[in-house]
């Protein structure tokens, strides 16, 4: 009987710089598409994602603070650039550039939300975005609970933007 070879988890996956992360959500964050680059990434069949919330994917590595920054702008009907680690099924994770824009019908109401993910630059996410990250998850972690550890994570990111003069589309774009 051959012996089935057990990859190690935890470990960073990539796919290529020509690759695209999709998916779309309701107004919930549940999913309702994604294309097979998502699901061969992220370790997912379509039946596992359909409905599923999208925090799914959600690494305990990103700080709250982002994602209350992403949820904020996009449902007051902007788009968002961020920089975003994601979790496989078994563990193991891969990062993303994530463009999220609302989705709207026919008569302009909102629906839902789009993302496309491209693969980011890896010094730029090593050098930059893993210490950003570290530091604000750090505020969140210390702080008494969620609640306040994810106001505490914003409030160190607006005043890092500050510091720098700077909107967060500004430094994003500019990195």
């Amino acid at each position: 009987m051959a012996k089935q070879k057990v990859l190690p988890t935890g470990v960073e996956r990539f796919f290529s710089d020509k690759d695209l992360i999709v998916s779309k959500t309701d107004l919930k964050g549940r999913i309702t598409y994604t294309n097979r680059i998502f699901r061969d990434i992220a370790g997912y069949s379509g039946a596992d994602l359909d409905g599923a919330p999208h925090s799914l994917i959600r690494h305990p590595d990103m700080p709250r603070c982002v994602f209350k920054l992403l949820w904020d702008t996009i449902e007051a009907g902007g788009e968002v650039f961020a920089y975003v680690k994601n979790m496989c099924a078994n563990g193991d994770h891969y990062w993303v550039l994530a463009h999220v824009t609302p989705s709207y019908d026919a008569a302009g109401r909102m629906v839902g939300y789009h993302s496309n993910r491209r693969v980011p630059n890896p010094t730029l996410i090593r050098e930059t975005i893993t210490p950003l990250y570290a530091r604000l998850l750090e505020a969140e972690r210390h702080a008494p609970d969620r609640k306040i550890g994810m106001q505490a994570g914003h409030a160190l990111l607006t005043g890092l933007l500050q510091d720098k003069g700077t909107s967060y589309d500004e430094f994003i774009h500019t990195l």
